[in-house]
């Protein structure tokens, strides 16, 4: 079990401060209108931490996912995102752009009947993504 704060992690491990250049970077992902990647993240968190480096964004990107703040959204082939929005919901990947788009839709539990079925595997998580095109893709095609 923990607990999440704007300046703190509470677990089993105990209290982890939420650093200066970590708070940036949470606050520059929460606010994205998009799953950003590490590098758009890097060019946005330099405007508030100048002397912010890349490795320390990537490797703070990678801490904030170990702490259960953001989530990583991979698709082949490309950077990986980030999610700020906890709350399950599924997403688009737009095969013309590669742009994710949420969609809040109830989550089926696919991972329980599996698990089930195969008590010899060691299965902790189950990825769903929808293929197609984005709003403005489709929208582009159409005129």
């Amino acid at each position: 079990m923990s607990f999440r704060s704007a300046h703190y992690t509470l677990d089993a491990m105990g209290i982890k401060r939420l650093t200066k250049q970590r708070k940036a970077v949470l606050e520059v992902v929460r606010h994205a209108n998009n799953h950003p990647d590490a590098a758009w993240v890097y060019q946005r968190v330099r405007e508030r931490v100048p002397s912010i480096s890349l490795g320390t964004v990537y490797r703070t990107l990678d801490a904030l996912v170990d702490d259960g703040y953001l989530l990583p959204l991979t698709h082949s082939g490309e950077a990986t995102r980030y999610e700020a929005n906890l709350d399950g919901h599924l997403h688009l990947v737009c095969s013309k752009c590669g742009e994710f788009v949420d969609i809040s839709h109830p989550l089926p539990d696919l991972l329980s009947g599996v698990k089930e079925r195969y008590p010899e595997l060691d299965i902790h998580a189950v990825q769903v993504e929808y293929q197609g095109l984005c709003q403005g893709c489709r929208t582009r095609l159409q005129s």
